[in-house]
């Protein structure tokens, strides 16, 4: 991401509002990225970050590991910044060709679909729950091993237990602990983590390899 000057003086209120944190530094960076595009410090209390979750889907990035999205808002808030740095694979689940299911949403058949042809690949939940719930199934089922997931999804039905499987599975994962999120909330980690993980690997000649 291109930093300007109001972008400078906006993070350096941010880091003075935010005060005292529990964040590692790389952790911190994705949350002030969450609170920066949302002006929400509830944020700061509500990102859950798995064990190593940053540092599998750095590495899952910088090996340029297809990347599945619900909608098409968190597609087009990352595709930038993928394409700029580790030019992943991008799919959304909502562009997936699919036969109709009835019993299921269009968003959880088609990152259904897409889990079932790249089991390992990361996978971004922005606004459909439906579509997490579908993955925590795969996950449990055995049939998917995510790189990471990110899953920020508003819900007021069976969201946290869909959460809770995600966070209860050896998958790594970075969530929000509350009915808050949306695709801007997950494009700002994406983009985030894209950043980190360029720092730390697109010196390496990754880019255009």
């Amino acid at each position: 991401m291109e930093w300007h000057l109001t972008d400078a003086q906006s993070l350096a209120i941010i880091d003075s509002e935010i005060e005292n944190h529990v964040f590692s530094p790389a952790e911190y960076e994705i949350v002030r990225r969450v609170i920066y595009s949302t002006a929400d410090f509830e944020y700061k209390s509500l990102i859950r970050f798995s064990e190593r979750a940053l540092q599998a889907g750095a590495a899952a990035l910088a090996a340029r590991t297809t990347i599945v999205v619900d909608v098409p808002m968190v597609q087009v808030g990352i595709a930038y910044e993928i394409q700029n740095t580790f030019a992943n694979p991008l799919y959304c689940s909502m562009e997936a060709l699919t036969r109709p299911q009835k019993e299921k949403t269009r968003a959880a058949w088609g990152i259904e679909t897409l889990a079932r042809r790249y089991p390992e690949g990361i996978f971004v939940v922005g606004q459909a729950q439906t579509a997490l719930t579908a993955l925590v199934d795969l996950i449990e089922a055995e049939e998917i091993r995510p790189a990471l997931i990110i899953a920020t999804p508003v819900g007021f039905v069976d969201i946290d237990e869909a959460k809770r499987g995600l966070q209860d599975s050896l998958v790594p994962n970075i969530t929000i602990d509350s009915r808050k999120g949306n695709a801007v909330v997950a494009a700002a980690i994406v983009d985030g983590l894209v950043d980190l993980a360029w720092q730390a690997y697109g010196q390496n000649g990754n880019h255009g390899s």
